[in-house]
């Protein structure tokens, strides 16, 4: 198995497929209703039917299990596959340049191989278990950064949850919101911001599972909100929460959160 040339092919097909529909009423149009329960868009319509053709001919997992499709049976490796065909429809829509493929190879409950590529930029980032993580084949590192009041977060809440946030947003002297998960899990694994908080019990495995990799093997620590081990279903209708640093940070934003 060679699961980041295939990865690599389903993103570059998919990249090939939508930027026409970026930023159009066509990529816009709702299919259907989608496994998460969210309305299918167009656009991730077309991405998720090329990234799933492109796993069954290639024979790379057992398992799909995809924001729309919702858990796909195919013939191959022993493993799940965890895609988002497009992580930030919304951006694509409104043709922002913050968007990505998402897809996770793992077994027993346990990610192996992560990858992540920016539709918008073309930056891929890759991770295999206890082998590094890397930003266009070069390593990558979590920043160094060590007090709060010195970084730059991506920071979520439902409906801008002030009771569990605010103390945090308040402390930290960045805050920004990007609207892509998976990205934002790489790009605090690359150092390029400090950390990712989503308090909306809405991520799922599908939108973090390769993110998550990227961040850890880049150095980083993931947990839920409580500072718990983390634990992501396989079910698109789950979610769940998520707070993910480098290591100087995660005690700190934990005990702000509190």
């Amino acid at each position: 198995m060679d699961f980041n040339s295939v990865s690599l092919n389903i993103f570059s097909s998919i990249r090939s497929a939508i930027i026409p529909l970026v930023g159009t009423e066509q990529g816009n149009l709702v299919t259907g209703l989608g496994a998460d329960g969210t309305p299918t868009k167009f656009i991730d319509k077309i991405a998720e039917d090329i990234a799933i053709e492109l796993l069954r001919k290639n024979e790379l997992c057992r398992l799909i299990i995809s924001e729309e499709a919702g858990k796909v049976e195919v013939t191959g490796n022993k493993g799940t596959i965890f895609l988002d065909p497009v992580d930030g429809t919304y951006n694509a829509i409104m043709d922002i340049p913050f968007f990505a493929v998402s897809i996770a190879y793992a077994e027993e409950g346990r990610i192996l191989h992560g990858f992540v590529g920016n539709l918008a930029n073309g930056d891929i980032f890759t991770a295999s278990c206890g082998k590094g993580a890397t930003l266009n084949g070069k390593p990558i590192r979590v920043s160094d950064t060590n007090e709060l009041h010195t970084s730059a977060m991506s920071i979520y809440g439902k409906h801008f949850q002030y009771d569990r946030v605010v103390n945090l947003i308040r402390k930290i002297r960045r805050f920004r919101q990007f609207g892509a998960s998976a990205l934002e899990l790489s790009y605090v694994g690359a150092g390029k911001i400090d950390g990712f908080v989503d308090l909306r019990q809405t991520l799922r495995a599908t939108d973090a599972a390769a993110g998550i990799l990227i961040l850890e093997e880049a150095g980083g620590i993931v947990t839920d909100r409580d500072g718990n081990r983390l634990i992501l279903p396989d079910e698109v209708s789950i979610g769940n929460c998520l707070v993910g640093t480098n290591k100087c940070l995660h005690r700190k934003v934990i005990e702000y959160l509190r």
